[in-house]
């Protein structure tokens, strides 16, 4: 499902409102047809498809992450695959005044990245690289990640979000992140470590164990690779529960 099949993000258009418009065969904008709704939400519409296609050709998706709830943000996803960061971070704590930041790993385009606390993890790094990207992918990210490096390297992380967690549990898919993997049979690099064996082996490098790093970092990047699959799957099922079954009654 792309950007251009949905209609929510329109104000006044909720999914009772698209869904009768894809039930009416409108199911992309260049379908639209205003005499499925009134006149007023017609207008409104039309002009949102001409603002968001400009928006589109520019690659840039927030407007549309802005104005979705965070269980729809998923449907940015397959306009921008390829310059999608998912971002995963490991910390001292769950208190960002005073706990730390120990590394940082993001995935794009095939690549991951870890930045290390003491090292090359700065405020100006962490800005260059979510610059680059036009949507942001975490799991739980929304409430504990983002505002985390933000408190922590006081930056201001302005880039469309997609915190996985919210369309996981669209569909039913409740817990944490490698509880979901496994009941979706995604395979995991270190699965007998946990975010309390993430902390213990900072504190162990700190004392002087680099092995212990190495295990912290490709325990972080597993976390963050992890999540490309992840959203596969979740967008693949949201998109047949959500508008496959819609067009196929039709």
């Amino acid at each position: 499902m792309r950007i251009e099949n949905s209609f929510i993000p329109v104000r006044g258009v909720g999914e009772t409102t698209e869904r009768r418009l894809w039930e009416h065969g409108i199911t992309h904008w260049d379908e639209f047809d205003g005499r499925v709704v009134g006149e007023t939400l017609a207008d409104r519409i039309s002009s949102f498809i001409d603002d968001g296609r400009r928006h589109l050709e520019r690659g840039d998706v927030s407007v549309f992450a802005d104005a979705m709830p965070a269980a729809s943000r998923w449907r940015c996803y397959e306009n921008v695959r390829e310059e999608t960061c998912f971002l995963d971070i490991e910390t001292t704590g769950l208190d960002a005044s005073c706990n730390d930041v120990t590394t940082v790993s993001l995935h794009q385009g095939g690549e991951t990245k870890t930045f290390v606390q003491g090292r090359d993890l700065t405020s100006q790094r962490l800005e260059a690289e979510l610059e680059e990207a036009a949507l942001l992918a975490t799991f739980n990210g929304q409430r504990f990640d983002v505002p985390f490096l933000e408190t922590c390297y006081d930056i201001d992380v302005t880039t469309p979000h997609v915190d996985l967690m919210y369309p996981c549990k669209r569909l039913g898919l409740d817990g944490g992140l490698k509880a979901i993997e496994r009941e979706l049979g995604i395979d995991r690099d270190m699965p007998d470590l946990t975010g309390r064996d993430a902390v213990r082996l900072w504190h162990e490098y700190e004392r002087g164990d680099d092995a212990a790093l190495e295990r912290l970092v490709e325990y972080n990047r597993a976390d963050t690779r992890n999540m490309k699959p992840l959203m596969e799957i979740v967008t693949t099922q949201l998109h047949r529960s959500v508008f496959e079954s819609v067009c196929d009654s039709e």
